[in-house]
């Protein structure tokens, strides 16, 4: 059995530039297998990664950032031994990078970085230049690959420094075609052609290959994508996060950032970068080719947004049901507004029988007092007349309580005091003996226990949640008892 004069080239990703470089893999003698993240009919084309990693010695990977990098890794993982050399061509971050190769090198494989410059017409000319990494006799291995498709192999050093310089190439590329949007732009301002500024610089030491490639293009509005706006932004954001890492102020790296950011923000991440100069020509219109929306790098696609089983729709029937809430909540507010607020106290002229409501404690109230022309009758509940002979009797069995004296017949008495003249006879006070006896307020009850004793035969136990009445409610209530008790005993020893 013989063997390959040429070793099985595997291809995975086939945007703008990996479909070029399989074309000129194919021209130069190599057997080359691809798979796609989205099939396509091309020849050679295979099922998944492991499988064309079973078939081909060398596998290039053109996919379009970090996370795809490391997905394609792990499913090539599998099928890789020490053969195998996987040579990663993406754009992404240093770390990413070196976790791709950890992952590559823990089955025994060869790792390469290989990013590179250079767009669609390099690729097919067969002219990008690679910045490499990675182990020598691995380089060694895999340079005729990479000179298949490129003019120049650079080596850089160890793994992630190679993504470092191409980073920073990008960071030119970007700062430069944004000068020299603002550039166009001002001398249109001024009325001057724009075909004079570009003649100008291409005797100027400022000038470039992608000057003399862009400005053109600016001019003509032809935004075909050649290096994809998107791509281009990714690029500038791993160069600011580096930057930040190292306490480093890139003020051209973020302005031109922005402008990229506010052109993606707009749509046209699919155009070319240089499309950053609609925000100084507005009038004009894309001239998209044929290949416009096709990636630079292989895409993952994107995923559709899966709602749950149990997804209900934005609040419709929460909106209609508004203005009936509304109401309901309203006439509550109305019912509370129009509930009668009913103090503790006792109404003057209300029936001692009925039980006082229970409400919030308020301030006592200074009783008003009556006009001299007005007659108040004293209720004769208010002011109980006990007989001679019941008198008799409590005197010789035991002592009697004090008499007891309700809040409504102390309003009496206070308006008795300013018209004593109106009083009925029935309802003035029994005359008391010239000495009291002391058996008739046994070891002088105080005014406070008097009220007490009111209190608990004019009103029923307190429900439950009844607010019990303010120690400075009781002291007023005590002071006015007391001065009810020393008038009626003035005026029965008078």
């Amino acid at each position: 059995m013989s063997r390959r004069k040429r070793k099985n080239i595997g291809v995975i990703g086939l945007g703008i530039i990996g479909s070029r470089v399989t074309e000129s893999l194919r021209q130069r003698g190599f057997n080359v297998f691809v798979w796609n993240r989205t099939p396509q009919p091309v020849p050679n084309f295979v099922g998944a990664p492991a499988e064309l990693a079973e078939m081909c010695d060398i596998v290039q990977l053109f996919v379009s950032d970090d996370e795809a990098l490391l997905q394609v890794a792990e499913e090539l993982a599998p099928a890789l031994a020490p053969r195998h050399i996987v040579i990663a061509h993406s754009t992404v971050s240093p770390e990413s990078m070196q976790r791709a190769a950890r992952i590559v090198e823990g089955r025994g494989a060869r790792f390469i970085e290989a990013p590179f410059t250079g767009s669609k017409t390099a690729a097919e000319k067969g002219e990008l230049v690679y910045y490499v990494a990675g182990d020598d006799a691995a380089l060694g291995e895999a340079r005729p690959v990479l000179e298949a498709s490129g003019k120049e192999v650079m080596v850089i050093g160890e793994i992630g420094q190679a993504t470092v310089i191409k980073i920073a190439t990008n960071m030119v590329t970007a700062a430069s075609v944004q000068a020299a949007a603002e550039a166009l732009a001002l001398v249109r301002a001024v009325g001057l052609p724009m075909e004079k500024f570009v003649e100008a610089m291409r005797g100027n030491a400022s000038h470039s290959t992608t000057l003399a490639s862009k400005l053109p293009k600016i001019i003509e509005a032809d935004f075909e994508p050649h290096f994809s706006m998107k791509h281009m932004l990714k690029d500038v954001q791993i160069a600011s996060r580096l930057g930040l890492a190292h306490q480093l102020e890139l003020g051209v790296t973020a302005a031109a950032r922005d402008r990229l950011l506010e052109q993606m923000q707009r749509g046209y991440g699919e155009d070319d970068y240089c499309a950053i100069a609609r925000k100084y020509f507005a009038d004009v219109t894309s001239a998209a080719g044929a290949e416009t929306g096709l990636e630079l790098f292989e895409q993952p696609p994107a995923a559709e947004p899966v709602q749950p089983d149990s997804f209900v729709p934005m609040m419709p029937d929460i909106v209609a049901q508004e203005p009936e809430s509304a109401g309901v909540a309203t006439a509550e507010v109305s019912e509370t507004a129009q509930s009668p607020v009913v103090s503790e106290e006792t109404m003057p002229g209300s029936s001692p029988e009925q039980p006082a409501l229970a409400s919030a404690p308020e301030e006592p109230k200074e009783a008003p007092i009556p006009d001299e022309s007005t007659t108040v009758p004293v209720s004769e509940q208010s002011v109980p007349t006990p007989t001679q002979e019941e008198s008799t009797t409590t005197s010789a069995s035991e002592p009697s309580p004090p008499p007891t004296i309700s809040e409504g017949s102390a309003e009496a008495a206070v308006s008795e005091e300013a018209a004593p003249a109106s009083l009925p006879e029935e309802s003035m006070p029994p005359a008391v003996p010239e000495e009291p006896q002391p058996a008739s307020f046994p070891e002088q009850a105080s005014a406070g226990s008097v009220l007490e004793e009111s209190a608990r035969q004019e009103s029923p136990a307190s429900p439950e949640g009844t607010t019990p009445a303010e120690p400075h409610e009781v002291g007023e209530e005590e002071q006015t008892s007391r001065s009810l008790l020393s008038r009626f005993l003035r005026r029965g020893t008078s």
